[in-house]
């Protein structure tokens, strides 16, 4: 039996909680992968009561671990809150302030953000909760950097998820990657049959509500573009290839995407540059050759905005030595 990875996941599960965003962590954190070929998490529910009814009444859960559990978690994720209106318990926002001064990774799903910032945790820090409940939490939480147009916020050890069930997916596997490596996340996204996760900063409503690019006429461009990293690419060459107006690209991409050609184009570079990292490409002037990201400078520029980490930084945790 492999090694289980030392890194202890704990979802607080409150009266009300939405079961799909608490499904989202369980497939994510909770499943053994075996075909990963290494240890995975060590993954808990856990509550304040032994049962607890979930939203609407759908069903009550049992069985649950007790709030022990999230004193000794490395990763607390506070799932969605069907009445934010209404405060958190004092139980839920002591064991919430109690992970953040003990160092835990903080995680919140749609309207859980508002137990983190009831539980004082997102003071002076940027965060996003959902669309609908910004004004709120604006006027509740006035110290808080909200920024209410995006999937996800990446603060360090806080980390929010805006609205619906498809950003906390996407934070899920963002959080993978921080702790696997992009090749791990692509795995994982594919075992689940998700195109690959968006980058945080697209925009959490689009016009379509389908975020793997049903509409055939972008599918075949990113398709040709994903095969031709390494060339000279630019947003025209994409538009020229779709047969439309730059224009008219990019309102596609805000419509299908949440984002823009351009911002898409240099995710995808970034990924694979990753994924050249990861399988034990030493050379930085290939590995930005290989992605289409030109130079070395500016791999190392856009390896650490995406990721935090430089380029050697992020071979010594992902590469084939770690």
């Amino acid at each position: 039996m492999p090694q289980e990875f030392s890194h202890r996941v704990a979802l607080l599960v409150d009266e009300g909680s939405n079961p799909f965003e608490m499904g989202v962590a369980t497939e994510l954190f909770g499943l053994r992968r075996p075909e990963l070929g290494r240890p995975w998490y060590d993954f808990t529910l856990c509550a304040a009561r032994p049962r607890v009814r979930m939203h609407l009444g759908m069903f009550t859960m049992t069985g649950i671990a007790g709030l022990a559990a999230a004193e000794v978690a490395d990763t607390l994720i506070v799932p969605n809150r069907p009445d934010p209106e209404h405060p958190s318990s004092q139980a839920i926002r002591a064991v919430v302030l109690r992970a953040a001064e003990r160092g835990a990774r903080l995680v919140s799903f749609c309207t859980g953000a508002f137990t983190l910032a009831e539980a004082g945790v997102l003071d002076g820090r940027r965060a996003t909760t959902h669309w609908k409940w910004a004004d709120e939490f604006t006027r509740r939480f006035p110290s808080v950097h909200l920024t209410p147009d995006v999937l996800f916020v990446d603060d360090g050890d806080v980390l929010t998820a805006a609205a619906g069930s498809a950003a906390a997916l996407d934070l899920g596997l963002h959080l993978i990657q921080r702790d696997h490596g992009a090749e791990i996340a692509n795995a994982v996204s594919r075992r689940l049959v998700f195109t690959g996760h968006r980058d945080g900063g697209q925009r959490q409503f689009v016009e379509r509500p389908v975020p793997t690019v049903a509409d055939s006429s972008l599918a075949p461009v990113l398709a040709w573009a994903r095969a031709r990293l390494d060339q000279p690419l630019s947003v025209p060459d994409l538009a020229a290839r779709a047969a439309a107006s730059p224009a008219t690209l990019h309102r596609r991409f805000r419509a299908e995407l949440g984002t823009t050609p351009l911002a898409w184009l240099t995710n995808e570079r970034v990924t694979l540059a990753c994924r050249l990292i990861e399988r034990g490409e030493l050379r930085l002037d290939r590995v930005a050759e290989a992605s289409g990201l030109g130079t070395a400078a500016n791999l190392r520029a856009q390896l650490r905005r995406h990721t935090g980490l430089s380029p050697s930084a992020y071979r010594r945790r992902f590469g084939p030595a770690a």
